[in-house]
């Protein structure tokens, strides 16, 4: 009797939880597909499937910079919800990332669903909800063996720019011509987040608030299967895996040949609907900071599906082949391959589990062990941030002699480590991530790659680094001392060094509370104390009217942690004394940056987050739309992003920019923004002519057709590191050594400046990592990287390669403050 009562119980919840739990369409009140949802009716419903459903939980893992939720649904069987933290910590013991206790054996596969990543990629959000509703009504029993999590929104911010836009320009009903209003998104497009970047390359990097704080709850589930749902042109179908070559060396050959299965189950349903789809093609597993090859090196089967579409496709547009593609076909792929991938997991679950774990057992013999770091302590401590949101361990040095390869000489050599050295070993559960990180160069089996080819946190980092086949003897990591500065109203002033991103924000600190800093553009002694050019001078004749000047100095520098030296007197031991001429007053410059249509919107997002997250200085943006309205007069500094100005500058615009040059104004241009300059009458800059290529003749190009797209590599550069020569004399180079690695982005190459200064520069061109084209490699010679070119009493300031690209190359972002602040100041 007691039995059939709670049969009924169980019965009578299960009718209720049916009429409570609504579809999509029933609680949105439209058909998937029929409008796009915004992103907090995407939040809503997901609340109310988690309110109703005993098989979801749902939860918030942050907030955007806009202040939308990050969530993420967790959906599994009942009783595997109940017995949820079990799951999780037995999954991590089975990986070596917790110690294990009486752990069982893990059962469950756990597959982890990322939407949205780009947010005019909007389909897969919507396809997000439908893939939850079919879990739990009609795919349980995929349920009984596999823990499903779902972000059905990574890039909030850019979604809802998407959407909201879509929602006002869209016909109605919508309207399928490719001319169409509704298929043209403007700048910046929704594909980014709030401040422009491209969230599917910030993994590795983790720089925007979204990646930072998502990586905490990845770290605390790691699980066997990553999908990253996105869009690509409307001409071509769906993608999916197996990926392209190249893959990176860590890579098993159980996870090439199980994203092979995962490929196969989805053509079996796609041939099964007649749907058209391509796979190993184009998107490769190489750059780590992607949504497949991150979690890829963290053992995963890591897979990116893209399906037809982007911002042009809207709810429905016509394709070159004349076919109509909606909204709806799109929501139904990206449907269909998320659940086809849930199930070739649950039919797998023990054979992932067996060889997650050998995953990380790290069996595999690698060329190097361990990564030995030193240099500047702001620099290391920068990399021991990155790591700790990696979960990567890492330890000092003991006091012993290294032998291994140099990162900076590019030879096996010896040095000696102190305890100040830090050591990142492959002989942890995440090994391969730090070979994967770390390594001096990456093994290429083909050149044709979707991204840059070198990133090494070494070079990265401005650090100095010995690669080791060994193991190196560590210490216990003590933690990092606080400076607790004292004030001495008695003295003439304080003094800083000036070598990091640090001392960059301690100036502009003390720049935005009215404070005078002057800086010494040659290297001084006071009170026996050795300063190097471009360190940072705080004197109280400067600051006579700054009420408790050296409380609010000295509370500065302790909250970002600069020593100060007190100085007695102005008279120095050596070198300039503080009234020198060549002590400068640094002025607090008023910087304005160019957005807009013709700018890349990428680019100037590095430089909007630099700005305001890293340097925390304010800047005054223009748009291109009305920069000819603008009187430059009343800014210090220009700054143009990467970006194509024929358009913008006409040739009124542009004697208006020379003439405020002439008048003492700073303008500096990044990436492509410099070539316009090339050839134009007052700028000396002149752009070096590509030899070429020895394979055309006059009466044509012989190279067959087949072969065009390998022969083209032979001009490229796709992302490699190249050493230059740097003249660390100028003060656009103060704070560096005599040679700085340079992650060159493309081949453009221009000529030394005859009058101007070469900062940083090419003579022989020498590629430590990456990929350069031969004839590339050959036009880098004799070629200007960062350089200043004076113009009457201003400046134009040549940054060829971009120091803020993805907001990782730490080591170029001084380059990027010394032309503000100290270059013809």
């Amino acid at each position: 009797m007691k039995q059939l009562f709670l049969l009924f119980v169980f019965l009578l919840i299960n009718f209720q939880f049916s009429n409570a739990q609504q579809s999509p369409a029933e609680f949105l009140g439209y058909e998937l597909g029929e409008e796009f949802s915004r992103h907090n009716d995407v939040v809503n419903y997901f609340e109310h499937v988690a309110e109703n459903s005993p098989l979801v939980q749902y939860h918030t893992y942050g907030k955007t910079y806009e202040r939308r939720a990050l969530t993420y649904a967790i959906i599994s069987s009942e009783e595997n919800l109940q017995n949820l933290e079990n799951i999780r910590k037995s999954h991590l013991e089975n990986a070596g990332l917790l110690n294990a206790e009486n752990n069982p054996g893990q059962k469950m596969a756990i597959i982890w669903l990322s939407y949205n990543v780009h947010g005019n990629e909007a389909s897969s959000t919507e396809a997000a909800m439908a893939t939850l509703y079919s879990l739990i009504t009609e795919k349980q029993e995929l349920l009984e063996n596999t823990v499903v999590i779902i972000d059905p929104a990574v890039n909030p911010d850019g979604r809802d720019r998407y959407v909201n836009w879509y929602n006002q320009v869209k016909a109605e009903p919508f309207n399928t011509a490719q001319a169409a209003t509704e298929h043209h998104e403007p700048w910046p497009g929704g594909r980014p987040n709030h401040y422009l970047f491209d969230l599917n390359r910030d993994w590795a990097w983790a720089t925007q608030i979204e990646t930072k704080q998502r990586l905490k709850i990845y770290n605390q589930w790691m699980p066997h299967i990553h999908v990253d749902f996105h869009e690509q042109g409307i001409n071509d179908p769906y993608y999916f895996a197996p990926a392209a070559e190249p893959f990176h060396e860590v890579i098993t050959p159980f996870q090439r040949e199980f994203q092979t299965k995962i490929g196969k189950n989805n053509a079996a349903y796609f041939d099964e609907e007649g749907w058209l789809f391509f796979t190993k093609e184009r998107f490769d597993l190489l750059y780590p900071s992607y949504g497949d090859t991150y979690p890829t090196y963290l053992g995963a089967i890591g897979m990116t599906f893209e399906q037809a579409g982007h911002s042009r496709a809207g709810l429905g547009i016509e394709t070159d082949e004349g076919e109509i593609l909606t909204l709806k076909d799109r929501i139904a792929h990206h449907f269909t391959t998320g659940l086809s991938t849930i199930e070739v997991a649950s039919q797998n679950a023990q054979e992932l589990n067996a060889e997650f774990n050998k995953f990380f057992s790290n069996q595999e013999e690698f060329e190097y062990n361990s990564y030995a770091l030193s240099g500047n302590p702001d620099k290391i401590a920068a990399v021991k941030q990155l790591l700790d949101r990696h979960e990567i361990k890492y330890q000092n040095a003991e006091n012993q002699k290294i032998r291994g390869f140099n990162f900076s000489s590019g030879q096996s050599s010896t040095t000696n480590a102190t305890e100040e050295t830090l050591v990142v070993s492959s002989d942890q559960p995440k090994g391969k991530m730090v070979k994967v990180l770390f390594e001096p160069a990456t093994k290429l089996v083909d050149s044709l790659t979707y991204d840059i080819t070198a990133w090494s946190i070494p070079y990265a980092y401005g650090l100095e680094a010995i690669a080791s086949p060994r193991s190196i003897s560590t210490a216990i990591t003590t933690p990092e001392k606080n400076i607790e500065n004292t004030a001495n109203p008695s003295g003439a002033g304080y003094i800083s060094k000036w070598n990091s991103m640090q001392d960059a924000r301690f100036l502009a600190a003390l720049l935005k509370e009215d404070i005078r800093v002057r800086f010494s553009e040659v290297p001084f002694e006071s009170q026996g104390q050795q300063f190097d050019h471009g360190s940072l001078i705080i004197t109280k004749s400067d600051n006579r009217s700054t009420e408790n000047f050296d409380q609010k100095v000295v509370e500065i520098a302790n909250q970002y942690n600069r020593q100060l030296l007190t100085a007695k007197s102005s008279f120095a031991t050596g070198g300039p004394d503080f009234g020198s001429p060549d002590v400068k007053l640094v002025n607090p410059q008023r910087i304005a940056v160019l957005k807009g249509e013709n700018t890349s919107s990428l680019n100037y997002g590095e430089i909007w987050y630099f700005f305001e997250q890293d340097l925390n200085y304010p800047i005054t943006r223009i748009d291109t739309d009305y920069f000819d309205e603008i009187n430059l007069a009343q800014f210090d500094v220009l700054v143009l992003p990467e970006g194509y100005y024929e358009e913008v500058f006409t040739e009124t615009v542009l004697e208006d920019i020379t003439e405020w040059i002439r008048n003492g104004g700073k303008l500096i241009a990044i990436g492509e923004a410099v070539g316009y300059f090339s050839g134009k009458e007052n700028f000396q800059l002149k752009e070096n002519e590509a030899q070429k290529p020895k394979d055309s003749t006059a009466s044509g190009n012989l190279i067959p057709y087949n072969q065009r797209e390998r022969e083209s590599i032979k001009n490229l550069i796709t992302g490699s590191i190249v050493k230059t020569k740097v003249d660390n004399t100028h003060p656009m180079a103060f704070g560096y050594s005599d040679s700085y690695f340079s992650l060159k982005l493309s081949s453009d190459s221009y000529s030394l400046l005859n009058d101007g200064y070469n900062v940083a520069y090419i003579q022989d061109p020498e590629i430590v990592s990456g990929f350069a084209g031969i004839e590339a490699q050959q036009n880098l010679k004799d070629s200007v990287v960062f350089g200043e070119e004076s113009l009457g009493n201003g400046s134009i300031i040549y940054l060829v390669d971009n120091p803020l690209f993805r907001s990782f190359w730490e080591n170029g972002k001084l380059f990027f403050v010394n032309s503000l602040f100290f270059v013809n100041n």
